[in-house]
């Protein structure tokens, strides 16, 4: 499976230097990431919320060495905060965070994230939106499910992410599908070991669907990450048989990808949500992108090949 192979080759500081360097790469990366800084991104933003389209921001970086960077990463997503204010979008523009952006993996990292989230979690709520702090490998779950429980004691409406290839998702799920909640499912896109994680396809699949009944049974708000069409039906399925309206639930999908399949949900009424990547540390977050889906890698090979 190529999957593991590309997840390896994100944490290649070889494999970085050399996709970096190829000249094709920043053509293809436009596709999933459309820009470097704020500037770029205000008018992407803009014309996405101009077709009926809801977002979810996310300044890619992770490889977080000192607090310094952890202290940058914070006020990047203020600066972020600050350009969102007079499109005045509320939570139709809101934002998802890495907490190892926030310094997590450092010496006494647990609070140092939540002491740089917070802020970033209250200047959301100043202007009518919320955050979501996604999930990354199964080692930092615990402590991204503690600082979720203790921002939503004064933030309520703050969201996390669940992976359904985890054997543990299953119970967060039937843990966080209490009232006021808002939790976003995907299926996962880090290299697991089998001790914690499902690693066939179909099992993760049924995973998938086993959790997202939970949630639609529960009281909170469920978020549907998926690109899959047969997923995005049975989200749909288990919606109405959980007699949800359409603004009780939403779907989220990557910006570049089933762009079409975006504007589809919208024009037919439901919340679609479109995860907006940007900044200049973009390779782990491109690298994910293509593990996830066989085409996403084609479609850079095929770029590789006729470009290049």
């Amino acid at each position: 499976m190529l999957g593991p192979v590309i997840l390896a080759a994100s944490r290649s500081d070889r494999m970085r230097r050399l996709i970096s360097a190829a000249p094709v790469t920043k053509q293809v990366v436009d596709r999933f990431i459309p820009g470097e800084d704020v500037d770029d991104i205000v008018p992407v933003v803009r014309e996405l919320a101009d077709h009926g389209l809801e977002l979810t921001m996310d300044v890619v970086g992770e490889d977080i060495t000192n607090p310094a960077q952890a202290a940058a990463a914070r006020d990047a997503y203020l600066e972020l905060v600050d350009r969102l204010k007079p499109l005045e979008l509320g939570t139709r523009a809101e934002m998802s965070v890495k907490l190892s952006m926030f310094g997590q993996a450092l010496e006494g990292g647990h609070e140092l994230a939540l002491s740089n989230v917070r802020p970033v979690v209250e200047a959301a709520a100043e202007i009518g939106t919320t955050v979501t702090l996604d999930a990354e490998d199964h080692t930092t779950l615990d402590s991204m499910f503690a600082i979720h429980e203790e921002l939503r004691k004064d933030f309520p409406q703050t969201g996390c992410v669940i992976q359904a290839y985890l054997f543990r998702t299953e119970a967060d799920a039937r843990r966080l599908a209490g009232s006021g909640s808002r939790v976003r499912l995907v299926k996962g896109a880090y290299k697991e070991p089998s001790s914690v994680a499902y690693q066939d396809k179909h099992e993760i699949d049924r995973a998938y669907v086993r959790i997202l009944r939970t949630l639609m049974q529960g009281e909170g708000y469920p978020m549907i990450g998926s690109h899959d069409p047969r997923l995005i039906a049975i989200g749909q399925e288990l919606a109405h048989q959980a007699g949800r309206k359409l603004d009780e639930y939403e779907f989220q999908m990557l910006y570049g990808i089933r762009t079409d399949e975006h504007l589809r949900l919208a024009a037919e009424g439901h919340r679609m949500r479109v995860y907006t990547a940007y900044g200049t540390d973009w390779y782990g977050y491109f690298m994910r992108r293509l593990a996830e889906k066989p085409a996403n890698l084609r479609f850079f090979a095929r770029s590789m090949l006729t470009k290049g």
